[in-house]
């Protein structure tokens, strides 16, 4: 690419810079097509029906049993896998992996996320195949941290990397006088899994869906009763969502009449979120056939500050697939054993969470 130099020149063949693309949104953002205004959801926006949210059973119901059983049946045939995010830019825990830090027990949030997949393994005495979406900013430390933790054989596939942009659409540079590259968000998952191979290695070992959630919501495991949620509902995918607790962030609405996840920034100022009971915890299960597949998820336009000044990001969210195919709204429970959001933003969030970490870490498989 003309102008760059001959480092970042390396680290963007290395991790699947598309100049094409990046010349087209370049020109929109330009000509103001892209702009914080282009993020915003058009159209009736309405608050999801109750029949538009399934629950989950609660533990000793009998439909929580036999959603287990079916759970416990796919895992048993080796259908289904585990995706975990570990991509994304390594800024909030100043500038380390987040993935590789020592989240309780003297376990990293990689280590425990993965013991919780083998604690299940063994308990059922079935593999479930693990693949990690990294980004430039974290493939190394990660791919690092696996092979000196001893933490088995998980593919490693990474996002892929852009460049940031001035407001006017020219090229951000630093103060070095360099580009500035940065992840685009994890809608990449859709590319990046295909482009990399480990689509067609999971579909070679029998896998019919993945889980998919973030490495540092250690509630989000793979669980027997979720995953005989989604095979019971017969929809290519399913999104967890938790009942809010003043949250705010991406949620299920209906537009135009059509269900769909909308992301926050989507939401018009207008827009009353509190009508929306729910919020999007970033764990989804989908069908193998519904990762294959191009879907024209929105670029949002995000004002990111670097070194001082306003740089232009374009994001996409893989969630927004929701609005291309059938789709299961989960409603998880946040807490106890068997809660199924707890993120880990920040330092703070880790030192309030250790005792629920432990919980989750300790808690039986099934």
């Amino acid at each position: 690419m003309t102008g760059v130099d001959a480092e970042t020149s390396s680290l963007l063949e290395r991790f699947g810079f598309d100049e094409p693309l990046f010349e087209s949104l370049r020109a929109r953002v330009a000509s103001a097509e892209l702009s914080p205004e282009s993020n915003l959801m058009r159209g009736s926006i309405d608050p999801p029906r109750e029949e538009d949210l399934t629950r989950l059973p609660s533990e000793g119901a009998a439909d929580h049993v036999e959603l287990r059983e079916l759970g416990v049946e796919a895992l048993r045939r080796g259908e289904v896998a585990q995706v975990v995010l570990a991509g994304g830019m390594a800024t909030r825990f100043g500038g380390v992996v987040k993935a590789v830090l020592t989240a309780v027990d003297r376990m990293s949030f990689l280590e425990a996320k993965l013991a919780q997949t083998a604690a299940l393994e063994h308990a059922l005495g079935t593999p479930v195949p693990v693949a990690l979406m990294t980004s430039f900013a974290t493939d190394d430390a990660i791919r690092e941290h696996v092979a000196e933790r001893g933490l088995g054989a998980p593919l490693v596939f990474s996002q892929l990397v852009s460049l940031r942009l001035e407001p006017t659409g020219e090229l951000f540079r630093g103060a070095d006088g360099r580009p500035s590259p940065y992840a685009p968000g994890h809608g990449d998952l859709f590319p990046a899994i295909r482009r990399s191979g480990t689509l067609d290695a999971l579909r070679e070992r029998g896998v019919r869906l993945v889980t998919v959630s973030n490495v540092d919501n250690l509630g989000a495991r793979v669980d027997p009763v979720v995953v005989g949620a989604h095979v019971h509902a017969g929809k290519p995918l399913t999104c967890e969502v938790a009942r809010k607790e003043g949250d705010l962030g991406g949620a299920p609405v209906r537009v135009n009449g059509r269900l769909q996840l909308v992301e926050g920034p989507r939401f018009p100022p207008d827009f009353d979120q509190g009508r929306v009971p729910v919020f999007n915890t970033n764990t989804a299960l989908f069908d193998l056939d519904a990762l294959d597949a191009e879907y024209d998820l929105t670029w949002l336009y995000v004002r990111k500050a670097v070194g001082g000044r306003e740089a232009v990001q374009l994001e996409r969210l893989y969630h927004e697939a929701s609005a291309f195919v059938p789709t299961q709204y989960l409603v998880v429970p946040r807490r106890g054993p068997r809660g199924r959001f707890l993120p880990i933003k920040t330092p703070d969030d880790l030192d309030r969470a250790e005792g629920d970490l432990r919980e989750l870490v300790s808690a039986s498989p099934i």
